[in-house]
C-alpha cells in the first residue's frame, strides 16, 4: 500500500499527497522547509503549475531534524496503519515533528 503525506492548514483547508509524487524537500529559508509535489489535479491549458508546494514554518535553524524526520516517517513500516502520515494539522496542533510549527499549501493553479 502506498503511503500518503496528509497536511491540514485551516478547517476545510487540507491535502494528501502520494510519497511517490514528493519531488524534493528543501529549506529555502531560515524557519522554513518545503515540499515540493507532483501536481494533483491539472488546467487542461496547460495554464498551470506543474507542482504543488507545501510550506514548513518550523522553529528557526531546526531544517535538518525535521527533514530527517519526514524520511523516517515515509521509511517506516509500509504494513501498518493506514497509510497516512500526518506531517501538519494546524486544525487540532498535531505535527510529525515537534520543531513543526504550521503549514500552508499552495496546488498548483485549477
Amino acid at each position: 500500500m502506498e503511503k500518503f503525506l496528509l497536511v491540514i492548514d485551516a478547517a476545510d483547508d487540507a491535502a494528501m499527497f502520494p510519497v511517490s509524487g514528493l519531488r524534493a524537500v528543501t529549506c529555502a529559508a531560515d524557519a522554513t522547509v518545503l515540499l515540493q509535489f507532483e501536481a494533483g489535479i491539472h488546467d487542461p491549458t496547460g495554464a498551470d503549475s506543474d507542482s504543488d508546494l507545501v510550506t514548513l514554518t518550523i522553529t528557526a535553524d531546526k531544517e535538518k531534524d525535521v527533514m530527517l524526520a519526514i524520511a523516517r516517517a515515509i521509511n517506516g513500516n509500509r504494513n501498518t496503519g493506514d497509510g497516512a502520515i500526518v506531517v501538519c494539522d494546524d486544525v487540532n496542533s498535531v505535527f510529525l515533528h515537534k520543531n513543526i510549527l504550521s503549514c500552508t499549501i499552495a496546488l498548483a493553479a485549477v
